[in-house]
């Protein structure tokens, strides 16, 4: 499976993937350096036949009200699919993006972002989907700045 083939096969599985680069967000004046409110389960890491090295990880991801997953980078791109709630993604310099239920985010490798769930009632949660080199690892921390 090529490159495009494996891109194509994603797309499809996602839908259309809403083409907002979600970053940074502080609780206050205080800006975090490590995620709050949020827990994560694999559902998926699975190598993807044919191609070597290369690995498939679906991760269900929740956060609760006030949870915050501060400035990060991701090796590779990632798609999120949001199950529940109303999330705010944030790409380092841009203006912060909302999301809802059904929405889907791409964010390419190497994009310096944030997301966090401003809701002081209701829970986030959302899938991850990532195709990515063995080891590579799924999240990069950022020092502050």
């Amino acid at each position: 499976m090529n490159e495009l083939t494996l891109k194509g096969a994603l797309g499809g599985l996602l839908g259309t993937a809403l083409a907002v680069a979600p970053v940074t967000h502080a609780q206050g004046s205080k800006a975090l350096s490590q995620r709050s409110g949020v827990t994560s389960k694999d559902l998926i890491v699975r190598e993807v036949d044919g191609i070597n090295n290369l690995e498939f990880i679906v991760i269900d991801v929740s956060y609760e009200p006030g949870g915050i997953n501060p400035l990060h980078r991701h090796p590779a791109a990632v798609t999120f699919y949001v199950i529940s709630g109303t999330p705010v993604f944030q790409e380092k310099g841009k203006e912060p993006v909302t999301l809802k239920p059904g929405d889907s985010l791409l964010v390419p490798a190497g994009t310096i972002h944030s997301h966090w769930n401003p809701s002081k009632t209701e829970g986030v949660r959302w899938l991850e989907f990532i195709a990515t080199e063995k080891g590579k690892g799924k999240a990069i921390r950022l020092p502050l700045e």
